[in-house]
């Protein structure tokens, strides 16, 4: 007799493996089981970014983006202490380097304080005097900003998860869904076998393939994923050292990226990026990278050309910079002038999973969409790896609101309170 699991979770990112271990934590009578088409959890987007637990400056008040990031700081930073996961409270500086720039600042301090965070305005001295390499006009200083290995973090969830009595299943693809008022089937290639695998309810947490489960259960949605890649560089060892605190660029209010920056990361060294291009293919890490099923579902989603066309502009510019390091390097240079062309080592790439509208707008907070028996994470946008935890919760919150259940094993780690 097939077995029939309470729940199956999709996705061994950060956010799938944070829910599975949270539902499992929960509900421990339950059989849960999560499902990844990789050999290991976080190979795409926890795996490729730049490791931040970032505080929530830039987020719509009230928004769940920014009641997701500022609980899961605090949850983060928890259970890398209760892990032993090593992290490191650096801080960042958001620079002004023109006289634009400083008023976008004023209004990003001015956010900063209605989310209730601890920051603090200075000037072009006291900037000097904190940074030595770094020019600008003033600065939002952030002192609740953190370093960590999100692979790293991932990885104990998992082990968190298997240890509370949840089942694992790597290395398969999923093929197909089929919902029935009994079940839900989830069809699946292991290894050039057909695998089947029941449950009582599904979580799809599925990244850069969100429209596709959902397309799977044929639900009715409006948007489509466009995957946008982030470029990186690292800087060669003598440079570890030279800044203090993580720097970023003060960014355009019009779109969703924060602009290149310098990641001082936990293993020591310092990266540049990421910048923004258009990505053709959806797990393309490499310089050159086309997927002809990736492009024909873009170029057939009427969103896609309306977003392009709206940021033509920065879309061109940013194409260029990232084949002509001398245009990505201006970016660094306004801020850290001594960086060279020679300076910017290979290092490897991210690929943003960017929900887009069909009206061409970028979706900028987290979008979920359901049937009777399903909850698919449609868009978890940055910084969906520092919310991983409260998001997690949300999740299950959802789910038990929606099946009528209770919360008997709540984690005292899981901030529920704070986000639901």
């Amino acid at each position: 007799m097939e077995k029939m699991y309470d729940y199956i979770v999709i996705g061994g990112g950060i956010v799938g493996v944070s829910t599975a271990w949270q539902l499992q934590s929960r509900y421990p009578e339950k059989t849960i089981l999560l499902i990844e088409k990789e050999s290991g959890f976080s190979h795409h987007q926890t795996g490729h970014n730049s490791g931040v637990i970032h505080a929530g400056v830039y987020y719509a008040p009230g928004s769940l983006k920014a009641e997701f990031c500022k609980a899961g700081v605090a949850a983060t930073t928890e259970f890398c202490a209760k892990h032993d996961i090593p992290v490191e409270n650096c801080g960042k500086l958001l620079v002004a380097t023109s006289e634009q720039e400083v008023e976008r600042m004023q209004a990003l301090y001015e956010r900063c304080h209605q989310n209730g965070l601890d920051v603090e305005l200075i000037d072009q001295a006291e900037l000097k005097r904190r940074e030595p390499n770094i020019v600008g006009l003033g600065a939002i200083a952030v002192s609740t900003t953190s370093i960590v290995n999100y692979r790293q973090v991932t990885e104990k969830m998992a082990q968190e998860f298997v240890a509370a009595g949840g089942e694992v299943q790597l290395n398969t693809q999923v093929t197909g869904l089929v919902e029935t008022p009994e079940q839900i089937t989830v069809q699946g290639e292991c290894q050039q076998h057909s695998v089947d695998f029941h449950g009582q309810f599904l979580v799809a947490c599925s990244g850069l393939m969100a429209d596709r489960l959902t397309r799977m259960l044929g639900l009715e949605t409006d948007f489509q994923i466009v995957p946008y890649r982030g470029e990186y560089y690292r800087l060669p060892e003598k440079y570890n050292n030279i800044v203090n605190h993580l720097i970023y660029p003060i960014p355009d209010p019009d779109l969703p990226f924060l602009g290149v920056h310098l990641t001082r990361m936990i293993d020591g060294s310092v990266t540049v990026g990421p910048n923004a291009v258009q990505g053709w293919k959806r797990e393309g890490y490499g310089k050159i990278n086309f997927n002809l099923r990736d492009v024909l579902d873009m170029v057939s989603f009427s969103g896609f050309w309306k977003v392009s066309a709206k940021h033509l502009k920065t879309g061109l510019i940013e194409t260029k910079n990232s084949w002509w390091k001398p245009g990505y390097l201006k970016l660094v240079n306004k801020y850290c002038p001594q960086i060279t062309v020679e300076d910017l080592q290979p290092y490897p790439a991210g690929i943003r999973a960017q929900a887009v509208l069909k009206d061409g707008t970028l979706v900028h907070d987290f979008l979920f969409a359901e049937s009777e028996r399903s909850l698919h994470v449609c868009n978890a946008p940055s910084p969906a790896a520092t919310s991983a935890i409260p998001i997690g919760g949300y999740i299950c919150d959802k789910i038990a609101t929606k099946q009528g259940l209770g919360n008997p094993q709540q984690d005292s780690n899981e901030p529920i309170s704070e986000v639901a």
